[in-house]
C-alpha cells in the first residue's frame, strides 16, 4: 500500500518522477488521489495501466489491467463504485475489480458490443458530454467508434486509453495505423483534446507525463499531416 501524501501545495505523490518508469504491479499515488498500477507488456515494451480516482462521490477504477494480489486487496479495501472503460480494446480485467468491489462498469455504447464479445460484463452506458464522477466524458473516436477520454478541468488532468500513448516515456506517439479503425478520425479527436485545459495526462498505455503534458501533445500534433 502506498500511504505518502502529496507535498503541501502540490497536486503530486512525493514518490520520484522516475518511479513511473519502473514496472509497478502494486498500488502506488501517482497524484494526488490517484492511484495506479501497472502490467509490463513484454510484445510492446510498456506498461499497461490501470487507475482508481478517489472521489467522494463514489471511487472510480479506469481500465483496470489485471492486478497483483496486494494491488486488489487495495483496490477493494478503497471500494469502487464504477469502472470505466475508455474503448473496446481496455477489457483486460473489469471483471476482476467488478467481482470484487460490486463496481458497475460502463463504456461508450459504440464499443460495448465488442467488449461484451470478450467477455467483459457491462453494467451500462457513458455519454459524452456527461460526467462520470469528476470527470468529463469527451469524445475521442479513431481508433475506435466508442473511443472516449476523460478531463478532470479543475486539476487540470486528462486520461486517455488509446487515443495516445506515453511512450517513449516523456513523449506522446499515437499506436500503428493498421489498428486503427480510422487514422484521419483519430487525428482530428487528438487535435481537438488540444482544446482542453490539461497539464498532466494519465495514459492507458506508456509512461504518464505528470507535467507540461498539452505541450508534448502539441509536439506530436505538429507532425500530423496538414488537415
Amino acid at each position: 500500500m502506498f500511504t505518502g501524501r502529496s507535498c503541501t501545495g502540490s497536486w503530486f505523490a512525493p514518490a520520484r518522477r522516475s518511479a513511473i518508469l519502473e514496472r509497478r504491479p502494486n498500488l502506488h499515488e501517482i497524484v494526488t488521489d490517484i492511484y495506479t498500477w501497472a502490467w509490463f507488456s513484454e510484445p510492446h515494451g510498456y506498461n499497461f495501466n490501470g487507475y482508481v480516482v478517489r472521489h467522494g462521490e463514489g471511487n472510480l477504477c479506469i481500465d483496470p489491467v489485471q492486478p497483483s494480489n496486494e494491488a486488489l486487496a487495495e483496490i477493494a479495501r478503497m471500494g469502487a463504485a464504477r469502472i470505466v472503460l475508455t474503448n473496446r480494446n481496455h477489457s483486460r480485467a473489469p471483471n476482476v475489480i467488478r467481482a470484487r468491489t460490486g463496481a458497475r462498469t460502463l463504456i461508450h455504447p459504440a464499443d460495448a458490443a465488442h467488449v461484451r464479445t470478450q467477455g467483459a460484463e457491462i453494467d451500462g452506458e457513458l455519454q459524452i458530454g456527461a460526467n462520470t464522477g469528476p470527470l468529463a466524458v469527451v469524445a475521442a473516436p479513431g481508433k475506435s467508434p466508442g473511443e472516449v477520454a476523460l478531463h478532470w478541468p479543475e486539476r487540470k488532468l486528462l486520461i486517455v486509453g488509446d487515443v495516445m500513448i506515453g511512450n517513449p516515456p516523456g513523449r506522446c506517439a499515437l499506436l500503428r495505423e493498421k489498428v486503427m479503425d480510422d487514422p484521419a478520425r483519430l487525428r482530428r479527436s487528438v487535435r481537438a483534446l488540444l482544446g482542453l485545459d490539461f497539464d498532466v495526462l494519465l495514459v492507458g498505455d506508456g509512461t504518464p507525463i505528470l507535467k507540461d503534458a498539452k505541450r508534448r501533445l502539441q509536439e506530436l500534433v505538429a507532425t500530423f499531416p496538414a488537415a
